[in-house]
């Protein structure tokens, strides 16, 4: 099974693929840890598509998430089996940014690249309220949701992930 997981910040999107991972005894990659390297630096281009090139090459289960539209995304979203899309509103994943922040502070999350501590500015803030929903993340959405109707799952609140989660969990693990 192949899982792309995508959506807004701050939506829970490296939790879900976490979960999922274990379940499926499948291996994730976190987009996260692979754009940042140590102190926030952003890792060279070339690396990046080295690094998700050779994930999507030399695995035939995999849990991927983040949306970077620059590594692979058509080639993720064509191979994933299952697109999970988490559209939360802005103040349920702003809440879930200070709940993160408030587990993590001076902390690298599990999901992150080491050397980078959990932090919560400004400008991230408005990422999660404003920058990451403009129009052309919104029309990405719709467009992938029309190209694969039959295997993009959408969920907007917790309520609806709590019972994604449910419906996964009834279904045999992979052995």
């Amino acid at each position: 099974m192949k899982t792309a997981i995508i959506g807004f910040s701050g939506s829970g999107k490296s939790t879900l693929a976490q979960k999922i991972g274990a379940y499926e005894k499948a291996d994730v990659l976190h987009l996260d840890s692979v754009h940042f390297l140590p102190n926030w630096e952003i890792r060279a281009k070339e690396e990046k598509e080295k690094i998700v090139g050779d994930f999507l090459d030399s695995h035939d289960s995999w849990v991927i998430d983040g949306n970077y539209t620059k590594l692979f995304y058509e080639r993720r979203m064509e191979e994933a089996d299952r697109i999970v899309m988490l559209l939360f509103n802005r103040f349920a994943c702003l809440r879930r940014v200070v709940k993160r922040y408030r587990r993590y502070k001076n902390l690298t999350r599990p999901d992150m690249a080491e050397g980078c501590p959990e932090k919560l500015d400004g400008e991230f803030v408005l990422w999660v309220l404003f920058g990451g929903r403009k129009r052309a993340a919104r029309k990405r959405y719709k467009k992938l949701r029309e190209t694969y109707p039959e295997k993009t799952v959408v969920l907007k609140n917790q309520r609806e992930l709590d019972a994604f989660w449910k419906e996964i969990g009834s279904r045999p693990a992979k052995e």
